[in-house]
């Protein structure tokens, strides 16, 4: 039994896919090597990526899949479920292996599985979009920061390149320590060495904050009380909408 580890790209893992078909390999488990471990009485391979061998993986699954499902692979891998690659390994064997529509087969676990995963990273982008909060430093860059339950920052990045395009803006991933930086050309993404921000909630430190930044959060935030009509409020269903775990993240709710 072989354990097939790779970088935890998803190019890294199009790669053991690969390999696993050039070598017509049948792999106990496929891993990212970073915090993974041993398992006994199996021996275990780390595959290094390669673009080109990656690329003809995907295009593979371009071929076979629909446009409307051709995200489905990326999304459910940036789910990191700890078994997403042996059900994406699966679904691409079902994928290149048949010519029936296998996205569609529901009767399978692992395109059960990949769905529900697609479902869920979809959502979870959508929602950043909305509880994504700038603080504007002294150096006019507009922070933000995250902490997803998945990871989505790929998802969103078109999203916010179109809307702030005439501002520069870093978006960081608390949970995964790395982020996306926007430089009025290209985003590129970035992992800070040192860090100018709260590790929990994000919030910069005021003295790289700029000036006015305080007075707007004042400013939002009373806005929202003034509109929360205590009579009205539903704290199950504000909940619902806007989860406690988000919280954190807003000017409006966490006070800061």
């Amino acid at each position: 039994m072989i354990v097939l580890k790779y970088d935890g790209t998803f190019e890294g893992f199009l790669t053991v896919v690969f390999e696993c078909y050039k070598r017509k390999l049948e792999p106990y488990n496929i891993i990212r090597a970073s915090g993974s471990q041993e398992v006994l009485f199996t021996e275990s391979e780390y595959i290094a990526t390669q673009h080109g061998k990656a690329g003809r993986v995907w295009q593979g699954v371009r071929k076979r899949l629909p446009r409307r499902s051709l995200q489905l692979p990326y999304r459910a891998f940036l789910s990191e479920f700890p078994e997403v690659e042996m059900n994406l390994f699966r679904f691409f064997q079902r994928l290149f292996d048949s010519e029936a529509c296998v996205e569609t087969d529901f009767s399978d676990p692992s395109v059960l599985s990949l769905r529900k995963l697609d479902k869920k990273v979809s959502f979870e982008a959508m929602r950043m979009l909305q509880f994504v909060r700038f603080q504007k430093t002294k150096d006019n860059i507009f922070f933000a920061a995250i902490e997803p339950q998945f990871d989505v920052i790929p998802l969103i990045i078109n999203h916010f390149k179109s809307r702030f395009a005439g501002q520069q803006w870093l978006i960081y991933d608390l949970k995964r320590d790395y982020g996306i930086f926007y430089n009025l050309k290209e985003v590129e993404e970035v992992t800070l060495s040192t860090k100018q921000f709260h590790p929990i909630n994000g919030k910069v430190s005021p003295n790289i904050l700029q000036e006015q930044e305080a007075e707007y959060k004042t400013l939002w935030r009373d806005y929202f009380n003034h509109i929360n009509i205590k009579e009205r409020k539903n704290l199950k269903v504000q909940r619902q909408h806007m989860p406690r775990r988000y919280w954190k993240f807003l000017p409006e709710v966490s006070g800061g």
